[in-house]
């Protein structure tokens, strides 16, 4: 009896295996023969055959990112408030301009767009905890555009520097602003578009060695940004400052890089903003292309240029370059052993100099070297 019930069990689980294997890998395969295809009994067979493929998805829901990233950073933004009691004055109220700006130092030296400033004005600045300081200014510094302030405060959070040199294009970044009435952030995200080595936000035409020369590009959404306001890598370290200039009849915004606005700031804690240097030329940045189309001996360099071909459109008139006998046409080349390059460029060369120092300028003249001294 036993051996019988062992036979029966064993023949069923045969039976049953052969069923599963004749279900699942047999039939499939005759039914897509040419031979069986046709039948019923196979197409039925595999009509219900389902192939399941497991996955997992991971859902980053990068908001939520971002939101951690500007959390770090909104301490150290604050709006600031301009207003004067001698202009702007209607229905007996006094109107006010709100700007974005940032705390760089922990004792309260306050960054903002020279926008910002109203002449013999009145400023205030509020921090993230809704706290009120007056402000006083420290200086505007003519390269960059930007003006510092001055609050009574210790202790205070500080924007974290990123260094600009490491960005490339294709970076993602987020733009923070702050320049309504009420204490309110305005958030944007993109990403780095390029970095523009000749761009110069001088709002001219041609390239002038008092204004920065070389910034990044994004493809923010401009109704958000404002000038003044900082622009932040997904680590939380500001990559740069939003700056605008008129060009061509419409305001364009950029990004002035972090390591160029550290230039700025150890003026300002050194108090010499007033110190900046005037050249007086106006030139196009050379670069492969430039002295392609125009046969020029040198792929980088200053070309002193004006379209009109004039001297004195070129170089003006009674400045430290026309004391020093400059022309149009010349070639700078090196300032004392500094080459001219696409990222050490002649206005980030010079803005290390001060009112009063003598520099050597190679410069090539109708394709010969020759060495000038400019007293700035």
């Amino acid at each position: 009896m036993f051996k019988k019930t062992i036979l029966i069990a064993g023949i069923i689980l045969i039976a049953g295996l052969s069923g599963i294997i004749s279900d699942r890998y047999i039939f499939p395969h005759l039914a897509n023969s040419r031979f069986f295809s046709k039948n019923q009994f196979f197409k039925k067979a595999v009509e219900n055959v389902t192939i399941i493929n497991k996955t997992e998805q991971v859902y980053v829901k990068e908001d939520s990112s971002i939101n951690k990233i500007t959390n770090q950073i909104i301490p150290t933004i604050v709006n600031v408030v301009s207003y004067s009691e001698n202009i702007n004055k209607k229905n007996n109220l006094l109107l006010n301009t709100n700007n974005t700006g940032e705390i760089m130092t922990s004792d309260g030296i306050i960054m903002t767009s020279a926008g910002a400033i109203i002449p013999n004005g009145i400023y205030k600045v509020i921090l993230n905890n809704g706290n009120v300081h007056d402000a006083k200014v420290l200086g505007i510094d003519s390269w960059s555009n930007l003006a510092f302030l001055k609050i009574t405060a210790s202790n205070l959070p500080v924007m974290p520097f990123g260094n600009s040199d490491e960005y490339n294009p294709g970076e993602k970044l987020i733009a923070i602003s702050n320049n309504n009435a009420q204490y309110q952030n305005k958030f944007t995200s993109g990403l780095l578009s390029s970095f523009n080595s000749s761009y110069n936000i001088s709002g001219e035409a041609l390239s002038k060695a008092e204004n920065i020369e070389g910034v990044f590009l994004t493809d923010f959404n401009e109704k958000i940004l404002s000038a003044g306001s900082p622009t932040i890598d997904y680590s939380g370290q500001m990559m740069g400052i939003t700056g605008s200039a008129m060009k061509n009849g419409r305001l364009e915004y950029f990004q002035i890089p972090s390591n160029k606005i550290k230039l700025v700031l150890e003026k300002v804690i050194n108090n010499t903003l007033d110190s900046n240097i005037t050249l007086g030329i106006y030139y196009l940045p050379i670069n492969k292309s430039l002295a392609l189309a125009n046969n020029l001996s040198t792929e980088q360099g200053a070309l002193i240029y004006s379209a009109s071909g004039q001297q004195g459109l070129a170089v003006i008139s009674n400045s430290s370059a026309d004391k020093a006998g400059l022309k149009i046409n010349d070639i700078i080349k090196k300032v004392r052993d500094t080459e001219i390059t696409d990222k050490n460029n002649l206005s980030d060369i010079l803005y290390k100099y001060k009112k009063g120092d003598k520099v050597e300028f190679v410069i090539l003249r109708s394709g010969q070297e020759v060495k000038i001294e400019v007293q700035f």
